[in-house]
């Protein structure tokens, strides 16, 4: 048996912590446990995730190796005329807004989590494969309760959970959707697992699951080939790396926005005394949604999602940076975002070897169709709008989506000292912002950083959560002439931010974000 090893791991939902708890009781590494984490979470969290998405992982290894796993999914190799594709739109209700969504075997996207988190484990991992995946199984089999965040969940996506007769039988197999204290079970995903672990990613990619796949997608209106997934490849790439006050910043290179447009705020901010001024004041939240306001401009002014790729050196160009800089503090600011669902969720896990794990997946929506007797709903990424700004059915073939994923991880000193991501669509990163803003500038600790009150601007809105008693708003004077939106309470809207650190002694911290059920553990 190998010897523990000591680590600590967030994530949104206290089972998903424990299956990467136990990863490190039996002497696996970050690695293990984010991989065994992440399964888990396809019973814990059904309604954010499943093999059959799309995710990235930022892993710093104690050789000093820093690498981003790139298994979002990817666009179908060909494409087939609009009015054979099973493709429509959803209405759902959110209490206050009504928000349309397209799903159907057409809004599929090539998947990548599983194949993503087998590469993860096979290249890094320490422990047996059918060891990190027994969590899941065994949750899968028994059953895990249902969280009230997880119920609320259900309840909002009902169009989608109910929507055929698969998907029916996967999430309300007695006839209605889980309610929070119910158990659920996916019994099917167990034996997919299990298959899983002794066949490898060629189940999935190649053998009968792949083949049911494409039967249905070619006979009821979906665009995936068998080449679309015998092909897929997960990506090793180079993170994007720069610096914020004298640490070293990892996260997620193009062709992904969310990790360019995080590193670009964080040069903004990176000139000016912010600690100097008082957390949660006038002063610093005007200075934040500006910072918003500006990453917003800069990536429309040339740098828009589908163009990371060529652009990302250039957006990040002192020289670029020096010119927003220097309207930072000079003009007046305009506000504004929007109530999307953000169908994200994160995992962070950092050990006493040195190894750390940034771990984001998603799963879209859900496409409504379930691979039969797999237990795994398939992602909708090709109709989520976000993601396709030119237009549904406008992708090129065969390329990886653009996302606003963005695990990250500050280095100090060439060690993991914070591992962090989000979920929550465009909120995600001016989240990481903010917290990273919240250890670095404010010396808050994580659990401090993690569950302060954040704000967000978008498009002329500027979202406000409660709790910044020193914030006064003067509309003669308050630098905004936008909406403001105060929010009654703290809200998913703002994000998910789990987030693991380690202190130069060697200590753990940890917080799990409570506006999505958050939790941590350390071992």
């Amino acid at each position: 048996m190998r010897p523990k090893i000591h680590g600590s791991i967030a994530a949104g939902n206290p089972r998903i912590v424990e299956a990467g708890l136990e990863m490190f009781r039996l002497g696996g590494n970050a690695f293990d446990a984010a991989v065994a984490g992440v399964m888990a979470s396809f019973v814990v969290e059904p309604t954010l995730t499943s093999p059959a998405g799309g995710g990235f992982l930022l892993a710093h290894t104690q050789a000093g190796e820093n690498i981003l796993f790139d298994f979002f999914t990817q666009t179908p190799r060909q494409k087939r005329p609009l009015e054979s594709i099973d493709f429509y739109p959803v209405q759902v209700n959110f209490g206050s807004v009504i928000q349309e969504f397209h799903i159907g075997l057409g809004s599929m996207a090539v998947p990548g989590t599983i194949g993503g988190l087998l590469h993860v484990h096979q290249r890094l991992g320490q422990l047996p494969r059918s060891v990190v995946a027994e969590p899941a199984i065994h949750y899968a089999k028994a059953g895990i309760e249902i969280s009230p965040f997880q119920a609320y969940c259900c309840k909002i996506l009902n169009p989608i959970l109910l929507g055929n007769s698969e998907s029916r039988q996967l999430f309300a197999p007695a006839g209605q959707l889980p309610q929070a204290g119910d158990l659920f079970t996916m019994p099917d995903l167990a034996s997919t697992l299990t298959e899983l672990v002794i066949e490898g990613g060629q189940s999935f990619y190649q053998g009968a699951i792949a083949h049911q796949l494409v039967q249905d997608c070619q006979e009821k209106g979906g665009y995936l080939t068998l080449a679309d997934l015998t092909n897929y490849q997960v990506i090793e790439r180079q993170p994007l790396m720069t610096t914020y006050r004298g640490r070293t910043f990892l996260t997620n290179p193009p062709p992904s926005a969310g990790g360019a447009l995080i590193a670009f705020a964080l040069q903004l901010l990176d000139r000016i005394p912010l600690s100097q001024l008082a957390f949660g004041s006038t002063a610093h939240l005007t200075l934040l949604a500006r910072v918003m306001q500006l990453t917003n401009i800069a990536r429309k002014d040339g740098f828009d999602a589908q163009l990371y790729t060529a652009a990302a050196e250039e957006l990040l160009d002192p020289a670029h940076v020096a010119e927003y800089q220097a309207q930072l503090l000079q003009t007046q600011a305009t506000i504004q975002p929007i109530n999307k669902w953000g169908s994200t969720t994160h995992l962070s896990a950092i050990d006493s070897e040195g190894n750390g794990a940034s771990v984001t997946t998603s799963n879209g929506e859900g496409s409504s169709y379930v691979i039969p007797g797999t237990g795994i709903m398939v992602n909708n990424m090709l109709g989520e709008a976000d993601l396709h700004p030119q237009g549904f059915h406008q992708w090129q073939a065969n390329v990886r989506i653009s996302s606003m994923m963005a695990p990250t991880m500050i280095l100090r000193e060439g060690e993991p000292e914070i591992v962090l991501g989000s979920g929550g669509s465009n909120r995600i990163r001016t989240a990481i912002l903010q917290v990273i803003s919240n250890l670095l500038d404010f010396q808050m600790s994580v659990e401090q950083a993690v569950n302060s009150p954040r704000i967000h601007w978008e498009d002329a809105v500027f979202n406000v959560e409660p709790g910044f008693e020193a914030l006064t708003i003067d509309r003669s004077q308050f630098p905004f002439d936008g909406e403001v939106e105060l929010w009654s309470q703290q809200n998913m809207f703002f994000g998910g931010v789990h987030t693991v650190g380690r202190n130069m002694a060697g200590e753990f911290s940890g917080a799990g974000d409570r506006r999505r059920y958050g939790s941590v553990g350390t071992v």
